[in-house]
């Protein structure tokens, strides 16, 4: 009998992590602006939190989808939701504006907020307003049966006008941000930067703009819209590819699912603009009164690099550059790559060695996410035209990467490159490659397997820390080849021998390493299981967690987003949870277990969510290389021992330094 297991509400974990994120602003050990980019990213993280989960949750609500929880069910979890982001958007606020701007007016960089700027600017708001903006406002005056369409995610304004008779008028304006920055730089005046909100350049001068009525108010809002992409999971009617073309356009209108405004707005503006737009009292959100906080990342650092934090210079390898070719490196050992620590360039030199390489005949790779401009892609380009027989499968439903997807593939079509685009029911997830030599002599096929935690972006790679392992070993190579035998053929039924994959054999071989432990630690024996993952979600994997703590399993958790797992609780007592949160996006699912001293590591592109576990093909391989199984065991024990980063932070005893893992993972490597 399964015992009375509880869970933590899924969304308000992942708000818990996000407020991680902002507590990192309030940082006084970390350059300024450092600080102020982690509030830019509280707030971008928040805007697709709205667009995905509340606005899923509001169809429930609305009973516009079915979904594992009922209308009622939704309705509690919207009003958590609710009072968590106004906590957190106070908490915001407050950090900015008592903790950021202070450090940055004692660094001589002024941002007017609310404050009437110097005489010394006015003339120069003035005329900016007149020669940069003016051209570019569309102001409309609204009535009832005014047809407007706010857009997703841009800053409007609302004036409230007076007529001449005492009636009053609103007017809407959209701030024309793909022509002017969000922050306008003034003339310094002695050592001093001065900047501001190009809304407030706007609203200063708006009374030359309304000629012939008052001013009495001016508002901020912003709408946000339900960004999901809805299709149907096992039987798409129609062709796929046409059918994200055209969900993807339909997402720019989707439904509402928050209605943000200045809070200082009169009650009368607010239900005019409710009533006109036919916004809903549950879809209001009273917010401060500058909105799209996503765009502080744009405030210019006009002091320089001493405001922000020193970049990492990512290592080179020595081994990899010293001989000709990647390939003659990697038949002879295993190579063990942590990005960014270590430099992208070393995947893009693999992919340039495979096509230029004679004895290459093919490379099959996954598409999940790539850079815009991907060299990636430019690369598999390349080895097409040197004749190289190139398969590529893209998934088309990788979130807000839809239309970057579909333009690569065209572009690889083109050039003659083979794509197979995504498996109905199924999100391919897995980030793997695969480099396969022509036949010997013999008739055997030599390949070489490069097996990730994070996706073919070199971008993301300067800012995710993920890990990844290229192999000669034949094992993993055939599993490999076997796994994309499974995404051209979508023949569910391959058997792997080294690799686990979803939905194939992953979760019977979890829960037998899991068992495994259980039975070790029944038996005296020590039994040990490290996870580290971005998201712990799914119930019947936490489950086996909750029995093997009850069992004297000990467990360490490294969980950065969602944790739906509670610690200290009867059943989970021999459970220990941490989050990391600082420079790098910690990416890497790392799984570990003791195996009474015969230590196993995995690898793995996949979450213990539903999603990863049921419904994505995702993969996990073995560490079997014993340097590098302990070099990432080293670098797991930097993070349990993270006194500096960690949440909660490890107690710092008198005759112990500080740990800054993701520090203390560079010096390590640099050290390798």
């Amino acid at each position: 009998m399964e015992k009375n297991y509880e869970y933590a509400n899924r969304d308000i974990s992942w708000l818990s992590f996000n407020y991680r994120v902002l507590l990192e602003a309030e940082d006084t050990s970390i350059p300024v602006y450092e600080r102020i980019k982690f509030l830019s990213i509280h707030a971008s993280n928040l805007e697709e939190f709205y667009k995905i989960r509340v606005a899923e949750h509001q169809s429930v609500v609305l009973k516009k989808i079915q979904s594992e929880e009922n209308p009622t069910q939704a309705a509690k979890t919207l009003a958590q939701i609710w009072a968590e982001v106004t906590r957190q958007q106070q908490e915001f606020f407050r950090i900015f504006q008592e903790k950021i701007l202070p450090e940055l007016a004692r660094q001589h960089i002024l941002l007017y907020m609310d404050d009437q700027p110097q005489p010394e600017h006015r003339e120069f708001i003035k005329n900016y307003f007149w020669e940069e903006i003016f051209p570019f406002l569309q102001p409309v005056m609204l009535e009832k049966e005014t047809l407007v369409f706010i857009r997703d995610n841009r800053l409007y304004q609302v004036v409230v006008l007076k007529k001449k008779n005492g009636e009053k008028a609103y007017s809407i304006i959209k701030i024309p941000y793909a022509k002017i920055p969000r922050f306008i730089e003034l003339p310094n005046i002695a050592d001093d930067y001065s900047f501001m909100f190009a809304e407030d350049v706007i609203s200063t001068n708006l009374s030359d703009v309304f000629v012939g009525y008052t001013i009495e108010g001016c508002y901020n809002i912003k709408i946000s819209r339900n960004a999901d992409i809805y299709v149907d999971k096992v039987h798409p009617k129609g062709n796929l590819v046409e059918i994200i073309k055209t969900k993807v356009k339909q997402r720019k209108i989707g439904d509402l699912c928050r209605f943000a405004y200045d809070r200082r707005m009169p009650e009368d503006c607010l239900e005019y603009l409710c009533e006109t737009f036919g916004i809903s009292q549950e879809d209001r959100f009273p917010d401060n009164k500058y909105l799209n906080m996503e765009d502080l990342i744009k405030l210019p650092n006009p002091v320089g690099s001493q405001l922000q934090a020193e970049p990492l210079h990512p290592l080179l390898i020595p081994e990899l550059n010293k001989e000709d070719s990647i390939l003659s490196v990697i038949r002879k050992k295993d190579i063990f790559l942590h990005f960014p620590y270590h430099s992208f360039d070393h995947f893009m030199h693999f992919l340039r060695d495979a096509a230029a390489d004679p004895n290459v005949e093919e490379i099959k790779l996954t598409q999940y996410r790539v850079a815009p401009d991907s060299e990636v892609i430019n690369n598999l380009i390349y080895a097409a035209k040197k004749g190289k027989k190139i398969t590529v499968f893209v998934e088309l439903q990788a979130r807000f990467d839809e239309e970057n997807n579909l333009h690569t593939a065209a572009m690889m079509q083109e050039a003659g490159i083979k794509i197979i685009y995504s498996i109905p029911g199924l999100k391919v997830h897995a980030k793997v490659a695969l480099v396969t030599e022509k036949p010997s002599f013999r008739g055997t096929k030599n390949s070489y397997a490069y097996l990730s935690t994070g996706n073919f972006n070199e971008k993301t790679a300067q800012l995710y820390s993920d890990m990844a392992i290229m192999t000669f070993n034949e094992k993993l190579t055939k599993d490999l080849a076997c796994l994309f035998d499974m995404l051209q053929t979508q023949n569910k039924n391959i058997c792997f021998t080294q690799l686990l994959v979803t939905p194939s054999n992953m979760i019977p071989a979890l829960q037998e390493r899991i068992q495994r432990e259980i039975t070790f630690a029944r038996q005296g024996k020590p039994a040990h299981i490290i996870l580290k993952m971005n998201a712990l979600q799914d119930p019947a994997m936490i489950n086996e967690l909750y029995r093997a703590s009850e069992a004297g399993v000990r467990i360490d958790l490294i969980v950065r987003g969602i944790c739906c797992l509670i610690s200290d609780q009867p059943y989970s007592r021999n459970i220990r949870i941490i989050r990391i949160v600082d420079m790098l996006l910690e990416h890497s699912r790392i799984w570990y277990f003791h195996n009474n001293g015969k230590e196993e590591i995995f690898l793995s592109s996949a979450d213990w969510m539903k999603r990863n576990l049921y419904r994505r093909i995702e993969t996990a391989f073995p560490v079997l290389d014993k340097h590098i199984k302990k070099t990432i065991l080293t670098i797991l024990n930097l993070q349990l021992n993270d006194n500096v980063k960690s949440l909660p932070p490890n107690e710092v005893k008198k005759e112990e330094s500080l740990v800054r893992s993701q520090w203390e993972t560079y010096r390590l490597l640099k050290l390798l």
